[in-house]
């Protein structure tokens, strides 16, 4: 059986709200040929990764399916799709503006909150501990100060911060 959508879920203004952000400017352009998706490596191992079906969604106005999915988060940017478009659609800035637009709306990739938790807590994404600065120092190398206040700091101040450890900090 067939998933329905509802029309009155569908946003139609979201084609145009991706047109305006960075690199969504070509969606409009797209007449699905299916290059991108043919030509497409992540598409090889993961089926859910269709850029074609991603780009017939946005237009449709299917916002939320698209922002909430998975597959928003799996374009390797790797431009095979973007090099062989007939209609010079840059696909992969056009999945960078989806990922930007998710982020906007409150969708955010577990990846990355497990990062900013990370350099929230560090103050870099891989901690550094005495045993690290001991090799640096046999090296040669200059030891990494455990400091993170002023990344903290700036994680507050930007709102970054509410992110970290998927809450408010």
């Amino acid at each position: 059986m067939e998933d329905v959508i509802r029309v009155s879920s569908l946003d139609p203004n979201f084609k145009y709200r991706v047109q305006k952000e960075p690199g969504g400017e070509g969606i409009m352009r797209c007449f699905a040929c299916g290059t991108c998706t043919a030509s497409c490596p992540v598409r090889e191992i993961e089926e859910a990764y269709n850029p074609r079906k991603i780009i017939r969604m946005v237009l449709l106005g299917m916002k939320d399916e698209v922002l909430k999915e998975e597959f928003v988060w799996l374009c390797a940017t790797c431009f095979t799709c973007s090099e062989r478009c007939p209609q010079d659609v840059k696909i992969t800035d056009l999945m960078s503006a989806l990922r930007n637009i998710a982020v906007q709306e409150g969708y955010i990739h577990p990846a990355f909150t497990a990062q900013v938790s990370a350099i929230y807590t560090n103050g870099r994404l891989y901690e550094v501990g005495e045993f690290d600065n001991n090799k640096r120092k046999k090296l040669g190398l200059p030891e990494i100060p455990p400091t993170k206040e002023e990344v903290q700091l700036l994680m507050k101040e930007t709102g970054v911060a509410k992110y970290a450890e998927g809450g408010e900090v």
